[in-house]
């Protein structure tokens, strides 16, 4: 610039400033921009994949403890059904023992009618005898 003065040429005078703007300045602020959305995006990737193994981590958790939840009730049922299988056996054994009740109930009520019917045929010929006894 200052030879440019010197020799009072326009023209050296305008390349010269050219060459002071910097050419390149337009090129490093576009890579600058590059590298700062760059580090932007892999801020974001890095908090992305963050919350990603947070989530596979509590899902993996949930799903052990859903199994285990699912093992312990097949167990519980598995119990109640053999404690139901036990409790029909005991059923049917009990309802044997009911019928067998029933019917020895029903022999003794059966003997007791014969016997009360025995009973009044002997009452009824004492009163009798008692009667003939007394009108003799």
């Amino acid at each position: 610039r200052d030879a440019a003065t010197r020799l009072g040429s326009h023209l050296l005078s305008t390349v010269a400033l050219r060459v002071r703007e910097d050419p390149f300045a337009k090129v490093k602020a576009l890579i600058e921009e590059l590298i700062t959305r760059l580090m932007q995006e892999a801020t974001n990737e890095a908090e992305h994949k963050g919350w990603c193994d947070k989530e596979l981590a509590t899902n993996a958790h949930t799903r052990r403890s859903r199994s285990q939840e699912i093992e312990e009730l097949r167990a519980e049922s598995e119990g109640l059904e053999a404690e139901i299988a036990h409790a029909k056996k005991e059923i049917l054994k009990l309802n044997g023992t009911v019928a067998a009740i029933e019917a020895e109930v029903a022999q003794a009520t059966d003997l007791r009618d014969a016997e009360r019917a025995e009973n009044g045929a002997t009452v009824a010929e004492a009163q009798q005898a008692q009667a003939a006894v007394a009108d003799a």
